[in-house]
């Protein structure tokens, strides 16, 4: 059994964590940790587990007792919190923030299996994507591989409220949300450099704008994005090259027929559909921001670092079907 340290465990993504890890059979979650909910009942706070499990939250962080631990922090807070604290050489980290997605003077393996398998395997820590940053890479790597990102790419996704975290604010709150679109951080959103560093990683380089706007949606979870990028090469021979690229990618698939958010939702599969009109390729793209986006892909990275079965607790129903 994998034994399992949580920090951060109160939030929607250590709810979310904490759901799949119950449900993995090689997983054994050793503490979650929230100190301002310390002794209280897991499921008091996340209460879609009651009747799963009688774990309790707890402000001790025993370290030594575990394989790996994840951290579920907001960003900005892992780099700062491995400054006052010490976890054991031997416990891989899997931090689910953005502080070390870019690579600069740390030893941290961006965790985007569909490119970085082999390092992923043999990473001792490791940064999950973000989940903006999933959906709209695994729409464009491919593009990127064929070298057709050559011109600025024109880039939309809309996101559920959850992508916002647990603590209410002005736009996360039903009475806002509801009935409502909105965007935000157009052409900065803070996911763009590590998309550029994928892309870059798969193309050779990278001069072209990714253009990209966010969309507050009116929903609870899943991202749904569109990409355009200008290419006079034939559909059939993008189509072909987008099913090759991710022949043994074990979420990511290519769809012949248009794609739909609810195909996606509370599963670790991402969606990939390519359509062609004149010399504009239309790329959609779908994933659930909790799971594929977060969560799903931490665990799908664990399972790859102690060498288990990819799937292993991910085998997850759509919430609609």
């Amino acid at each position: 059994m994998i034994k399992i340290g949580i920090l951060g465990a109160a939030g929607y993504t250590g709810g979310e964590l904490i759901r799949v890890l119950l449900n993995h059979p090689e997983a054994n979650i050793v503490f979650a940790n929230s100190e301002s909910n310390a002794g209280n009942l897991v499921s008091d706070v996340h209460e879609g587990l009651i009747g799963d499990t009688e774990l309790k939250f707890t402000d001790q962080m025993p370290f030594d007792e575990v394989d790996v631990v994840f951290f579920c922090f907001g960003h900005g807070k892992s780099e700062a919190f491995l400054k006052e604290h010490t976890i054991p050489a031997n416990v891989k980290i899997i931090d689910l923030a953005q502080d070390f997605r870019i690579k600069g003077s740390h030893d941290y393996v961006y965790g985007l299996p569909e490119i970085n398998h082999d390092e992923i395997a043999t990473a001792q820590h490791l940064a999950n994507p973000g989940c903006f940053a999933t959906a709209i890479q695994l729409a464009l790597l491919p593009a990127a591989y064929l070298n057709l990102l050559k011109e600025d790419v024109s880039v939309n996704a809309i996101t559920g409220s959850t992508g916002a975290g647990q603590k209410p604010g002005a736009t996360t709150h039903f009475s806002w949300r509801a009935d409502n679109l909105s965007i935000y951080k157009p052409f900065q959103h803070q996911h763009i450099a590590e998309i550029r560093q994928s892309l870059k990683q798969v193309q050779g380089y990278l001069d072209a704008d990714i253009d990209f706007i966010p969309y507050r949606g009116n929903f609870a979870r899943g991202i749904f994005c569109t990409a355009v990028v200008r290419t006079p090469a034939p559909l059939e021979d993008v189509k072909e090259a987008y099913k090759d690229f991710y022949r043994h990618a074990a979420f990511t698939h290519v769809s012949d027929n248009p794609i739909d958010l609810k195909q996606v939702v509370n599963t670790n599969k991402a969606l990939v559909h390519v359509e062609k009109y004149g010399n504009k390729l239309l790329i959609t793209s779908a994933i659930d921001n909790l799971l594929k986006g977060a969560v799903g892909q931490a665990g799908q990275n664990m399972n790859i670092m102690f060498g288990i079965d990819e799937h292993a607790g991910l085998r997850l129903k759509p919430s609609a079907f």
